[in-house]
């Protein structure tokens, strides 16, 4: 009995117990929510002293009311929302063309000597370069139309994706890959059963990647390139100084590019139902 007592006492004594602190152990809902109020609250203390001309920072007040100007605009189908559904519409093509080419050249390099020997090199070095020098050159070529925009967002959103791609390739471990050996399976039977499905996960995190960089493409075409979407509407804001306006429409880009974000994330969930993230979620 006594012996009894004295292990559990020392089974006591050894368990491990993490010690979580209390920023950490805050509800996301009510860890964002403080962000934000601090983040208002400064902006507002800002502009109230007058640290910064009004011209350059709008009060969070004016912003608001130009956002419901914004969305009042969108929601009776007026000028802006043909100019949103432009920029969504780059958005979507370009982000389609960054898959499509981005995986493929993932997989040429993730899977061959010679795409990794011979392709990657030039692939870095092209991703090196300040992308948004690019856009006139897109311009020059696709025209002022949203070939452009299109060409540009998934000039950005590619790498990523081709990192990502060939980065899961490589994921898998030598067992398994001795396995499938031993069991006969071909080049494909093994690319397609064993090597794709274990590197989902940094195939998606690539994606998540490329979904950001992707807006940050289009409007950047739109800045340069002209057009009718959002980016022209930002810039002839800009233009008369009508700071309040910029933010908003910024505001309102920001929501499509999170929602893009979020779906790419919600695919994940379905079809990498295994893995739990810790990074880069949006859970409650």
């Amino acid at each position: 009995m006594t012996n009894n007592l004295s292990d559990k006492d020392d089974f006591e004594d050894t368990v491990w117990e993490q010690e979580v602190a209390f920023i950490d152990s805050v509800p996301r809902w009510i860890a964002m929510t403080f962000v934000f109020v601090v983040f208002i609250g400064t902006w507002q203390l800002v502009t109230s002293f007058g640290l910064v001309s009004p011209i350059i920072l709008p009060t969070p007040w004016e912003t608001l009311k130009d956002m419901i100007f914004v969305g009042q605009n969108l929601l009776s189908g007026g000028y802006m929302l043909g100019a949103l559904w432009i920029t969504v519409k780059e958005v979507i093509y370009g982000f389609a063309l960054a898959i499509a080419i981005g995986f493929s050249l993932g997989v040429l390099v993730g899977e061959t000597a010679f795409g990794e020997k011979a392709v990657m090199p030039y692939l870095v070095a092209i991703d090196t370069m300040p992308k948004v020098a690019f856009a006139p050159l897109f311009v020059a070529w696709l025209g002022f139309g949203i070939e452009s925009k299109v060409a540009l967002a998934a000039f950005i959103a590619t790498f990523p994706i081709v990192v990502g791609t060939a980065a899961g390739l490589h994921a898998a471990d030598e067992n398994a890959r001795m396995l499938f050996k031993t069991m006969g399976a071909s080049r494909m039977q093994t690319l397609i059963k064993m090597k794709l499905p274990t590197g989902l996960p940094q195939i998606f995190t690539g994606l998540k990647i490329g979904a950001v960089g992707v807006m940050a493409g289009a409007i950047t075409g739109e800045f340069l390139g002209g057009g009718k979407g959002f980016g022209e509407l930002i810039r002839v804001a800009a233009s008369q100084l009508n700071t309040p306006r910029v933010f908003s429409l910024i505001l309102y880009l920001s929501l499509v590019g999170l929602t893009l974000y979020l779906l790419v994330q919600w695919t994940q969930r379905r079809v990498v139902f295994w893995q739990k993230e810790s990074v880069g979620s949006y859970d409650a």
